[in-house]
């Protein structure tokens, strides 16, 4: 995060200052309530300001409103044009349309500093402001046409994307920019996006950098069995469950106790055992159930198979010995085999 020398180069305490000082001294000090723009950094509501003064919210709405128009009009606003001027420039170099935080963040860790500075968004002509709602955080822009083609684009990546959607940051950027129309070449670059990304409410980024919709268990991750299907799915193969427990306390920094990681991944439909403590993902096309039920599976699939190519497809499923796939396929309850020696499900 930059630095405030680096990110602009005036002072926005002396601005806003300046700004503040033609306004009649009631205006003067609702603005500086409103804003946090005094010792105490905390924004007061229309209410507590009524409170303090004995004037409705309202009546206090008029006044803010008052004061903001006339700094507007004001000799000192006009002066200042440089100072808006680079700060037009900034919200255009992080894409023209921000959220609200990331931008003051950019600008200072200060809260004062981020308070000032919102004043100034908030009197500056050119920034408009587009206020929470469902789909987006609270976001500043400075070119109507860019914020409507960014929101239409994030609508429309969301409403193409899955619950179980886990992609990676290129593939998420990708999928983005197939959904944007032109804009200037100024904005197309992966910073850029990044920050377009973070406008949206129902997109979002988990701990190990992989995108999806922020209601996926796979981004917003609240216990172990969300931690083990990110370990398992990062490992791309079958793993043990004492393994999925390292990974957890070593990826996410949380206590995972063997015994409790297992019970985690037995619960959850997400996770098939495939042998020996040897845990899949589901969505890897694995068949759930035990040896016996696979056995059945793979012969309601195929038809009639022999013993050896019985084994062959349940070993691509299980990580057993064939000598089990053999002891299950001999007990007469549940299958059958012909003159042929091929095995059919015993009819029940």
């Amino acid at each position: 995060m930059a630095s405030t020398q680096s990110a602009i180069s005036f002072k926005p305490k002396q601005v806003v200052k300046r700004l503040l000082s033609s306004l009649p001294d009631r205006a003067h000090e609702v603005l500086v309530f409103r804003y946090g723009l005094g010792k105490d950094t905390k924004r007061m509501t229309l209410d507590s300001i009524g409170k303090k003064y004995g004037i409705t919210r309202e009546r206090v709405r008029q006044i803010e409103n008052y004061g903001i128009a006339n700094v507007r009009k004001s000799e000192e606003y006009k002066q200042e044009k440089a100072v808006f001027a680079e700060i037009e420039e900034l919200l255009h170099s992080l894409g023209g349309i921000v959220v609200e935080d990331d931008f003051l963040g950019h600008v200072s860790k200060d809260k004062s500093l981020q308070n000032h500075i919102h004043f100034m968004l908030v009197v500056g002509e050119p920034f408009k402001k587009q206020k929470e709602d469902d789909d987006f955080r609270h976001r500043w822009h400075v070119n109507e046409d860019v914020a409507k083609k960014v929101e239409a684009a994030l609508r429309n990546l969301y409403s193409n994307l899955k619950t179980n959607d886990l992609l990676p940051e290129s593939e998420m950027i990708n999928k983005f920019l197939s959904h944007l129309g032109e804009v200037s070449e100024r904005y197309k670059n992966q910073e850029v996006v990044r920050r377009w990304l973070a406008l949206s409410k129902n997109i979002g980024k988990n701990t190990l950098g992989d995108w999806g919709m922020t209601n996926s268990p796979n981004i917003s991750t609240k216990g172990m069995r969300d931690y083990a299907f990110l370990v398992i799915r990062k490992h791309g193969s079958p793993i043990h469950f004492r393994d999925v427990a390292k990974q957890i306390e070593k990826m996410f920094n949380k206590k995972a106790h063997v015994a409790t990681t297992h019970n985690e991944l037995i619960k959850d439909k997400r996770f098939v055992l495939v042998g020996r403590g040897l845990y899949a993902l589901a969505e890897w096309g694995y068949t759930p159930g035990i040896v016996r039920d696979v056995i059945t599976e793979v012969l309601v699939k195929n038809g009639p198979m022999t013993k050896d190519q019985v084994i062959e497809k349940v070993m691509k499923e299980r990580y057993v010995k064939p000598n089990t796939i053999l002891v299950n396929l001999q007990n007469p309850k549940y299958f059958v085999h012909n003159k042929e020696g091929k095995y059919s499900p015993a009819i029940a």
